[in-house]
């Protein structure tokens, strides 16, 4: 099988066929919160889309979505429907899809963190095909993790991990020593869930020079 380049794949819902960002709904109406984590994924994939030497992915859930996910992605994204009843199982299909096909490594990361520099994600990139790692981790503030990749399947990495619980890093750095795993870390950034996330994200929009226009904008047009 020829060696393709390394898959980045972006996690996420497909805004409009499924509910999104239901906890921030105390601070957005439902109308509300999809259209923001729409700015959030569209942001995410134009990020991805501005990488080099990459292979881009939507993995993209519900799988009837096909065509609403299409319209989402930019130019030249792969599209991969999740399977799977929880994430563990969704990572281990979709890494086994990737890896399967052939990509040399590959990494799987949210949605839910638009401001994330791209540069963690070329570090990630960069560090799997150096084979400098088996593991690559982007810690999220919250105790999970924002990004993950791979150089080859690791199905019991996701095995009985505490999903959604600030216990989900480190209980994935227990299984990779456990499995004999090299793991590296990347910076450590921070998901968007609560209405307290949001203003942040709303303060770091304002006072900083961050990417995510479509989030910007939206942002900026609702007052807090």
């Amino acid at each position: 099988m020829c060696s393709l380049l390394p898959a980045v794949a972006v996690m996420a819902k497909v805004p409009g066929a499924t509910p999104v960002k239901s906890r921030l709904h105390t601070a957005l109406s439902p109308d509300m919160a999809t259209d923001l984590y729409r700015c959030f994924l569209l942001d995410r994939l134009d990020g991805v889309a501005a990488l080099g030497g990459v292979a881009p992915v939507l993995a993209f859930t519900p799988a009837d979505a096909y065509q609403a996910a299409a319209a989402l992605a930019p130019p030249g994204f792969q599209l991969v429907a999740q399977q799977g009843a929880e994430l563990g199982a969704r990572l281990v299909a979709l890494f086994g899809e990737l890896l399967g096909n052939g990509h040399r490594g590959a990494v799987v990361m949210d949605s839910d963190s638009p401001t994330l520099p791209m540069i963690y994600v070329s570090e990630a990139v960069t560090t799997l095909e150096a084979r400098a790692a088996d593991v690559v981790l982007g810690p999220s503030e919250d105790g999970g993790y924002y990004l993950v990749g791979l150089n080859a399947p690791a199905p019991s990495l996701f095995e009985g991990v505490p999903w959604s619980t600030e216990r989900v890093l480190d209980v994935t750095l227990d299984k990779a020593e456990t499995l004999g795993l090299r793991v590296h870390l990347l910076a450590a950034w921070f998901d968007v869930d609560t209405e307290a996330d949001l203003n942040r994200l709303r303060c770091s929009l304002e006072t900083g020079t961050a990417g995510a226009p479509r989030t910007r904008a939206f942002l900026r047009d609702r007052p807090s």
